[in-house]
Order: structure tokens, then sequence, then C-alpha cells
């Protein structure tokens, strides 16, 4: 008898500690609620309807089981019918051209956000110190824009191609131009292949890894992929290295290139015809294995191919570019006027390629990272849409809208080991979330149909977003 009275005392206490603990949820005022929304799980493309519960810019709760009505918030989300995935990435953008071109790089910023892109991965240019500027500004919300992620400078040889690079030749160079980018403090370090050599591009990554820096960039083709993977890298800019790797004869193909018999070019159709599955399998492995990111930059690819075909005069982004911007379009341009019908038709051969390729990547496990490579001086790729474009690249080669998606804010974070905080839906994680009316993993154009974006603690709404776009209007 005594036993059961013990239990029913203990339900009773049970019972009560509930209703207390129900009661307490009621009690706290959120900073707001996103009720019914429709929340992709970017791990699996498993969609379930669910509250979001916001406090100082963090998911406090995810819940299904407690009616809405019993929540307080001081703001309340009405996203019935409406799709929720953490705001964009866009892993590859670029903020550069000189002093003249500050104002119009700052107004990229409005362009991103309008587009639901909360980060951006600045992949290295010669506006550092307004780069840093803007994202203090940002941080402060004196600014509407993105999270800025920055390499800094480039590290590249001397006298390189763009503007702004640490150029490096000896072995104090390289840990000098890394002091300087751990004193920014740089985000990761970003490697260009225009005049570094190889010994010294390999150096570069061995050192980086060596103080636990993030490495990504363009590999010297005199350097065999195997040993940039060896290295340490931790993402490949672009498809043309992984190309490289894929070709059976890479080895004697390299030693061409060392002895300078052939150029960067004049190795494209050797690579090509040399790529045999067994070895691309090799590579998808090693990469895979080493964790290794790869940075496809469809879209871009695309339109430099189709310059010749494609008249990009009246396109509506233009209007948000400036003449500045336009003329630095003008170098891409004047070289597809210039190219033989051979150059043209394998440039085109090549986008294929590359398209099956980045497939093939996917397809085999190696993590994809969706970046647009917009900015000044690539012709027609506009900040803000081009990463949409970018994922339908990708889904255009058979990639899926789910992998697609995860290519942008859930890889992303991953790669800069920002994942504790973003690139997902998850409690605990910063509040960056993307409200879209329709179902991305149906079709991924719906990635444009945004109806809110809530970032650094900000809602914009539709009409909000709107006006970003209509105040990037370059007079």
């Amino acid at each position: 008898m005594m036993s059961v009275l013990k239990m029913m005392r203990a339900i009773a206490l049970c019972l009560l500690m509930a209703i207390v603990s129900c009661n307490k949820e009621k009690e706290v005022t959120y900073d707001t609620l996103i009720k019914n929304g429709a929340v992709i799980n970017l791990e699996d493309g498993s969609v379930s309807t669910a509250h979001i519960l916001i406090s100082n810019n963090r998911i406090t709760k995810i819940t299904k089981d407690i009616d809405a009505n019993h929540l307080k918030a001081n703001t309340v989300i009405d996203a019935t019918n409406k799709f929720i995935i953490p705001g964009f990435w866009d892993n590859h953008t670029h903020f550069r051209g000189g002093d003249s071109l500050i104002d119009t790089n700052k107004n990229f910023l409005k362009l991103f956000m309008a587009n639901g892109i909360t980060t951006v991965r600045d992949a290295g240019g010669d506006l550092t110190s307004s780069v840093l500027k803007w994202r203090k500004a940002i941080e402060n919300k004196e600014l509407v824009g993105p999270r800025i992620f920055t390499s800094g400078p480039k590290i590249d040889g001397p006298k390189g191609t763009w503007a702004g690079s640490l150029e490096v030749e000896t072995d104090e160079d390289i840990i000098t131009a890394l002091d300087s980018l751990q004193a920014i403090p740089s985000d990761f370090v970003k490697i260009y292949d225009s005049r570094i050599s190889g010994e010294n591009y390999l150096k570069v990554i061995q050192e980086s890894e060596k103080r636990g820096l993030i490495t990504s960039g363009h590999m010297p083709f005199t350097v065999e992929l195997d040993a940039t993977i060896d290295a340490g890298i931790d993402a490949v800019e672009h498809l043309y290295y992984i190309k490289k790797g894929c070709s059976s004869n890479e080895k004697e193909i390299t030693q061409k290139l060392i002895d300078k018999e052939i150029g960067f070019w004049d190795a494209m159709p050797l690579l090509q015809s040399s790529y045999t599955d067994s070895t691309a399998l090799k590579t998808f492995s090693k990469l895979k294995r080493n964790n290794v990111f790869v940075v496809p930059t469809l879209h871009i690819g695309r339109v430099l191919s189709y310059l010749d075909e494609v008249d990009h005069a009246d396109d509506d982004y233009l209007k948000y570019m400036g003449l500045g911007i336009q003329q630095t379009y003008k170098g891409r341009i004047d070289r597809v006027k210039n190219a033989s019908a051979k150059q043209v038709a394998d440039r085109k051969a090549l986008d294929q390629f590359f398209g099956e390729l980045a497939f093939n990547l996917n397809k085999n496990g190696v993590a994809l990272l969706a970046g647009s490579d917009s900015g000044a001086y690539n012709s027609y790729t506009y900040p803000g849409i081009s990463l949409h474009k970018e994922m339908e690249a990708m889904v255009a080669t058979g990639i899926s809208p789910l992998d697609a998606l995860k290519s942008s804010a859930y890889n992303g974070a991953l790669f800069l080991k920002q994942d504790a905080d973003y690139g997902s839906i998850t409690e605990g994680k910063v509040a960056d979330i993307v409200l879209l009316n329709s179902n991305p993993l149906e079709n991924i154009t719906n990635t444009q149909d945004i109806y809110m974006v809530l970032s650094n603690g900000t809602h914009h709404s539709k009409s909000d977003l709107d006006s970003l776009l209509t105040s990037a209007i370059v007079h």
C-alpha cells in the first residue's frame, strides 16, 4: 500500500513539475517567433513544420510540440507555407579594383543582402582596409550587408597579376606574408598562381598548416595535384587544377610545363585527352579523404565561354555596376573578340567538361562550395544574383537541389570552421535565416523567391529587400 502511495505521489510531483515547466515556457518572452514554417534540414533534405524561437540573435528553441499561441515574442512572423533555410553563403567573391572603385564595391553589399546572401567569403583583392571597415560597420549595424570572411591580400610571386598581392620569393618572404595576414587577422590564406613558383606555393601551404591556418587557391601548373593535397591545401578554387589531377599523363605534362615547352592553355587539350575514369576516381577519393573542398565556379565559366553568343548589353544588373566596374569587363571581352574559332570552341568544350567534372566530384563525395567569383574584372558575373545562378548551374549538371543548397551555407561554414555558429537551422546557432515562398528542393530557382531575410538581428521584409535593390542603382 505504501509503495502505491509513493508511486502516486511521484506521478503527481512529475505532473506538477511539467505544469510549472510549461508555465515557465509560457512566461518567457523571446525576441522573435517564426511560427509554422517548413524547416529544411540540409543534412538529409527532410522538411518539418516547426516554430523557431530567437533571442539575442541566436536560435533558442525549435519546437513542434508547443502551441504557438502560448509563446510570447516581441516580433511574430507567420511562416505558414514558407520554407526556412540558412542564409545563403557566396563562397567566392572579390572586392577589388583600386581606390576609384571603393564606393562601387561597397554598393555590392546591398546586392548580396537583397539576394538573401548573409555571408560572403572574400577571396582576395586590393581593398582590404575598406573591407575591414565595412565588416566592422556591418557588425555594429551601421551598414547593411553580409557577414564578411576575408583572405585579405592574395599571396603570389614577384610581379603578380593582381594589385595588392603579397609577393613571395624567399622563405623569409613567406614568413613575413603569413605574419601580416595573421595580424589583420585574415580568415584564410588565398594563394594565386600567376607568378609564384611551385616550390614556394607548397611551402606557403605547409607553413600555413603549421600555424593552423586555412588555405585555398589556384595551383601552379608546375605542381601536381597530389603534392598540393599532401601539403595540406583546404580548398581548390576552380576546376582547372582538379582536371589536371585526373589526367593519367599529369606527371609528363607537368614536366613539359616546368621546362616551358608548353603553357597553361596549351596543356588543356592534353589534360582533357588523357583524362581517365580510374585516375579521376583515385583523385576524388584522395580529395574526399583529405577533406579538401572544391569551388567549381560553373556560372562564370558558362558566362565567359559564351560571350561571343550572348549580348549582355541589356542585363538588368548592369544598372548596379556603374561605369567603373563595367570598364573592368573590357579585358575579357576583348580576349573573346580576338580569339580564334578553335579557341572559342575549345573554351565551350571545356565548359561542358567542367559541368561533368563537378557532377562526378559531388557524386563521389567531394565537398563542393558554391561561389560566384563575382566582382570587378569578371565580366557580367554580378554580385548577389550570381550565387543563385551558380546553384542553378550545379543542378543543371545533375547535382541535386539539396546538394546545391548544401554547397552554399552548410559547406561554407564547415570549410571556414564556423559550423558551430552557422550553416544550418539548429538550436544554439546564429539566426541567419532566409524564408522562401516556394520549396527550393523541388526547383532550385525558388531560392530567388524570397519572403524575408533575418541577418545580424535585423528582419528584412521583401519590401525592405526591394528598397535595398533600388538604392543600389548607380546613377
